[in-house]
């Protein structure tokens, strides 16, 4: 797999750019795609099992992996050559994603005062409202990235119908634990926050719990699959269930 080394977005991918005076990013795709995505996890993954030589910290983006370094401990020229040794190894656009990730059932309401956009997306996708719930609960979404806010996912990838447009203006504010659409994505707000995302489902999950030793409840590369619920269920859930109903299981 040939690599680049150059900041030229356009180049031939993946690449390696140097972010910041301790960082380095490692690119495989300039928009997203599930085999970019599954890329960017696995290299993240492989990253983390190499052991690397000063490197303190690593993320991923929908694309792309990033790493910082001690500087004291390795430059940019020498953790470079590793990277494009490891990235040589194989096709990672075809890597296996990474061990350790769960499957989450997620209860959801859809639509009523409380997601009151379903009908708005729904129309867009070409679906009426049944076939808009029944299509985003068909198969578990991957957690492509967390961002935006703490420990907030971005999930997807949608079927094509999906591919509707952001709003032209703002909704001025979903509650914690929305499910709101856009361009075959979806994303759980995990805080109360303006967004021009579609408002279409309502959870009552607490995505980022800083009072507890791991506060982000998702990873990215774990799979989300939604059940719909009803209001009253849904309402249940809020009182008596301290995670939002929400159930996992290994993946392996």
């Amino acid at each position: 797999m040939e690599i680049t080394d150059t900041g030229d977005a356009a180049a031939d991918l993946p690449s390696i750019r140097a972010i910041g005076v301790d960082g380095l990013l490692v690119s495989f795709g300039t928009q997203l795609s599930e085999a970019a995505n599954r890329a960017a996890l696995a290299f993240r993954a492989a990253i983390e099992a190499e052991n690397l030589t000063a490197v303190v910290e690593t993320a991923t983006s929908l694309t792309s992996t990033y790493l910082r370094f001690d500087l004291d401990g390795a430059d940019h020229a020498q953790l470079r050559d590793k990277l494009a040794a490891m990235l040589a190894r194989r096709d990672w656009y075809q890597a296996p994603l990474p061990q350790g990730r769960r499957l989450w059932h997620v209860p959801a309401v859809f639509g009523t005062d409380l997601a009151p956009q379903l009908d708005d997306a729904a129309e867009l996708a070409g679906l009426s409202a049944s076939d808009a719930i029944a299509s985003i609960c068909a198969a578990p979404l991957r957690v492509q990235t967390i961002g935006f806010a703490p420990g907030q996912p971005y999930l997807g990838e949608l079927p094509p119908e999906w591919d509707i447009p952001r709003q032209t203006n703002l909704t001025p504010r979903v509650p914690e634990g929305a499910l709101a659409v856009a361009i075959r994505q979806m994303v759980l707000f995990s805080v109360s926050t303006p967004t021009g995302w579609r408002h279409v489902g309502q959870t009552a999950l607490r995505l980022f719990r800083p009072d507890q030793p791991d506060p982000f409840l998702l990873r990215p590369g774990d799979e989300v699959v939604f059940k719909p619920v009803t209001r009253e269920e849904y309402e249940n859930i809020c009182r008596l269930d301290d995670v939002g109903g929400a159930v996992s299981e290994a993946l392996g």
